[in-house]
């Protein structure tokens, strides 16, 4: 039997925030345990440092510019999948696979041609905006709408996901679980966050972040124990992995900066802090596992990877950016990728902004333009998306022009060494000129390229 697929994606968790890697600050026994029985990836890359853009790449293994998802504002359609994609769930789905989508899309919020069931998903339990309330929850059941009934949102997820694995165990399936913890807004059951608080070490935001955490580790424990009492563990690939680093940022209180492994930035910004995030493989039937990877992987990867892991192939009509690496996860030689691309800001992208290139050990990084950054335009329209989609779903998208923004002249670029410098704190870029004009001119033929596909997608798409 073909194996099954378990793909696990978590919303602006980092490194830092398993208990094993920080010391116990938080507590993720689930997830230690499956680090301890799988394939960790020490340098796995996200396409984008915030989330969308990032899930576009994953569901189609292409830079997500190429796809026309580029910002988080769905008001304004930014982070929209263009229909003319490709998806994961589509090439499975046509292979066999009963596929099925349970918690946060972000790929297209307002539209039913955009909903996951018209993108290769056979069922779906979710939400389609950015973020959500975990308590005062709107959610969709495929096509039909259900509203809140008390529960906190992540144990939904779980047991949808659950209730998934149960009614489909005799048969090949995909379960694409994206839980939106532990993004915004913080909440979480009491009984998650009063062991942070009354360590006294944390800020009342990291507290509930760890909450969250703790809350949703659980749910992975549950859905790994599932498996396992169906006897489906050796038979199903599970990866589990971020979207983007971690949000730091607030005040006072509300601060969510905390441990990272002192990795430089962190979401929005393409130092490390912002894209390097875990990388979780578990397949007993297929892959060794208890052990760490350091080759470098991107997002675009595993679309190429997880069809040729079981056995699908890929269609020879796609044109995608990512490289299938199962043989170097087999610990066979294999072809990797060593030159990967980055960039991020908001509304229209500029190349001179918050852009990244690495080739091998080198990495140039464009830092950000704050100007380019800001996005003063979120309200209300933050607010409708979460709770009165129905406004924006009845009267289209949000008509109104980019907000017209001053973008100064750019700061220098910079240049690091990341494998004798992963916290990049050291800029060559004076002793090096000659490999900072090569990455910039690979970054900047980079921009072009996929930014001239993406003008090709259709003014309404």
């Amino acid at each position: 039997m073909k194996p099954n697929i378990v793909f696990i994606l978590v919303d602006d968790m980092g490194y830092g925030d398993f208990s094993c890697i920080n010391g116990g600050l938080s507590q993720t026994p689930s997830l230690d345990q499956l680090m301890t029985e799988s394939v960790c990836f020490s340098q796995q890359y996200t396409a984008s440092p915030v989330c969308n853009p990032s899930r576009a790449c994953l569901m189609t293994g292409r830079y997500p510019h190429r796809t026309g998802s580029i910002d988080t504002l769905e008001w304004r359609g930014l982070e929209r999948l263009a229909l003319r994609e490709t998806t994961l769930a589509q090439v499975l789905k046509n292979a066999g696979y009963v596929t099925g989508l349970v918690g946060k899309w972000h790929l297209g919020a307002f539209d039913m041609r955009y909903h996951p069931m018209n993108r290769g998903f056979d069922e779906t339990v979710c939400f389609r905006g950015g973020m959500h309330d975990y308590y005062n929850w709107r959610l969709e059941y495929d096509e039909t709408v259900v509203r809140a009934d008390g529960r906190y949102l992540t144990d939904v997820w779980t047991q949808e996901a659950v209730s998934f694995i149960e009614r489909h165990q005799k048969e090949p399936f995909f379960l694409h679980l994206t839980f939106n913890a532990p993004h915004t807004p913080l909440q979480a059951p009491e009984e998650d966050v009063r062991p942070f608080l009354e360590m006294g070490r944390y800020t009342k935001g990291v507290s509930t972040l760890y909450g969250m955490l703790r809350r949703m580790d659980a749910g992975v424990g549950r859905i790994m124990e599932t498996l396992r009492s169906y006897g489906l563990e050796d038979n199903t690939l599970v990866l589990f992995t971020s979207d983007n680093g971690p949000q730091f940022g607030g005040e006072g209180e509300n601060c969510l900066n905390r441990f990272n492994c002192q990795l430089r930035g962190a979401k929005c910004s393409v130092y490390e802090g912002g894209i390097r995030v875990p990388m979780i493989l578990r397949w007993p039937a297929g892959v060794e596992g208890s052990r760490e990877s350091n080759v470098m992987i991107h997002s675009s990867d595993w679309f190429p990877t997880i069809l040729s892991m079981v056995g699908v192939r890929l269609p020879h009509e796609l044109r995608i950016d990512g490289v299938d690496i199962s043989p170097v996860i087999r610990g066979e030689e294999g072809k990797t990728c060593t030159k990967r691309f980055w960039q991020w800001n908001r509304y229209t992208p500029l190349v001179t902004c918050n852009a990244a290139v690495r080739d091998g050990d080198w990495k140039l990084v464009r830092p950000t333009i704050p100007e380019a950054m800001a996005c003063p335009c979120v309200d209300p329209w933050l607010r409708i998306s979460m709770y009165e989609p129905e406004r924006l779903i009845q009267n289209g998208l949000l008509q109104e022009p980019e907000p017209e923004r001053q973008i100064p002249d750019p700061p220098q670029p910079e240049l690091y060494n990341i494998r004798e410098d992963p916290l990049e704190q050291s800029n060559l870029i004076d002793q090096y000129p000659d490999v900072a004009h090569r990455l910039l001119c690979d970054l900047e033929n980079w921009f072009e390229e996929v930014e001239r596909e993406r003008a090709t997608i259709p003014d309404v798409w």
